[in-house]
């Protein structure tokens, strides 16, 4: 199958502009941050629910599952719920100095419950956390299995909360719950699956948190149009690390014998160039078909190795589960100067970035829909003129294709694949597909038994 998009025209040049498709969509994507930008989310409680109710809104066959606080996961534990009210210090004249209603950034997710009439500067000062490297930015910090509680701020409002006493409250509940996470599983015609997964489960940081889920949730929306699906698409929305492991230990073996090639979607949406964070051997298809899209569609790609993992591709890598899975960004997570800040906020994802960040998946994605496996049925090189396959005009355009033709039949011989006959000769594989599908209909090709 080859789905070609209106920016597949030529392999020359750095990154080609986004689609029409894409850039519609990238308008669309920034509305739902600007909705969900304000909820208050973490590893559990109302703000993760609210998350998907609003995604199913969007994606109306998206599955919701919990499990319950105390639940084993492989070596961890589910732990209680936490549900925020309100979270401030006060002055002594009722004045608030911190307020987690103007940024939820400003209570450390998890924390205890507090409430403290007089407190000293500087008993307060051991539960305030800021980054004198980013005096105007609050940090953000969590602390899901340790019971603690603190308060997040820019270092010029510490530096100017005065003596005290002050009032402080943070209104929570810690309590046994539910994590709660959802799926949705599109068919194609292979039980092979692709699978995406993205997670929900940081407050207002719209790069890092918002960004990934908006793309997933377009690109399901665009795989749902298409008149064909070669490959089965499973998309997760979960809370990172302990939400990965939950759905990997109800649905391992599922996935292990699945699961052809998959991408982790985070930090997607600046305007900076495209990061590749490979699989632990660099040997998977996503690994390939990645490296591939680089080469004629998105040349401004850094790819990294699976040792500066930092988000679920150290679950889907790690031993007894290695799903051949690579991570997408634009900026790398943790290295870009707005990552786990207030910074981090609507004016750093755009439309382009957006637009940019959905176009390499999809380029994936087709790459992928039009790779296959095929064997020649001639011994010796057809003639292609009695079938119609031989242009009668030797123009630049007709000789390329002629020569791309003869490529595809001396290359398949069962050992490799569209993708890998494409990176040989240099052309997009979708180019390549149209060929193969000519010359199958021909007769000229046929599917390997390694497809």
């Amino acid at each position: 199958m080859s789905q070609h998009s209106d920016n597949q025209s030529s392999s020359s040049g750095g990154s080609l502009e986004p689609s029409a498709y894409d850039r519609d969509a990238s308008i669309e994507m920034l509305e739902w941050i600007r909705e969900l930008y304000p909820i208050n989310r973490s590893l559990t409680g109302p703000g993760v629910r609210q998350t998907l109710e609003f995604l199913a809104t969007l994606i109306p066959e998206l599955r919701r599952h919990q499990i319950a606080s105390g639940e084993p996961v492989f070596d961890w534990t589910v732990p209680d719920e936490w549900t925020l009210r309100e979270a401030f210090i006060e002055d002594s004249q009722g004045r608030r100095l911190v307020d987690a209603n103007t940024c939820n950034l400003h209570v450390m997710s998890y924390s205890e419950p507090v409430n403290e009439p007089a407190m000293n500067r500087q008993a307060l000062d051991e539960h305030l956390y800021s980054l004198p490297s980013m005096p105007d930015a609050i940090p953000y910090l969590t602390s899901y299995y340790k019971r603690r509680w603190g308060f997040c701020l820019s270092e010029e409002q510490r530096s100017a909360l005065g003596d005290g006493p002050f009032r402080v409250r943070i209104d929570a509940d810690l309590e046994p719950g539910h994590l709660d996470y959802a799926d949705v599983v599109l068919p194609g015609e292979s039980d092979s699956e692709i699978f995406i997964s993205t997670y929900i489960c940081h407050p207002s940081m719209a790069n890092n948190e918002l960004s990934g889920p908006s793309v997933a949730t377009a690109l399901y929306r665009w795989l749902k149009t298409l008149p064909r699906r070669r490959y089965t698409y499973r998309f997760l929305f979960a809370p990172e690390t302990l939400g990965a492991l939950t759905y990997l230990s109800r649905h391992l073996e599922e996935l292990k014998s699945r699961v052809k090639a998959g991408f982790i979607l985070t930090c997607i949406g600046d305007d900076r160039a495209h990061t590749v964070v490979r699989s632990k051997y660099e040997d998977t298809a996503s690994d390939s078909v990645a490296s591939h899209v680089s080469r004629h569609w998105h040349r401004e790609v850094e790819f990294v190795p699976f040792t500066r993992r930092q988000s679920d591709e150290r679950q889907y890598g790690f031993p007894g589960v290695e799903l051949p899975m690579v991570t997408v960004c634009r900026s790398l997570y943790g290295e870009y100067p707005e990552y786990h800040t207030s910074k981090d906020d609507l004016s750093v994802v755009t439309a382009d970035g957006l637009a940019g960040g959905l176009s390499f998946v999809r380029h994936c994605i087709e790459s992928l829909e039009a790779d296959t496996r095929y064997e020649a049925t001639t011994i010796g090189e057809p003639q292609l003129g009695r079938r119609g396959l031989y242009p009668t005009l030797g123009q630049k355009d007709t000789r390329k294709l002629v020569e791309n033709t003869l490529n595809v039949l001396a290359y398949s011989d069962g050992r490799n694949s569209l993708i890998e006959i494409a990176d040989r000769i240099g052309c997009p594989v979708t180019d390549l597909s149209t060929i193969a599908q000519r010359l199958q209909e021909a007769g000229l090709l046929r599917l390997s038994d390694q497809t």
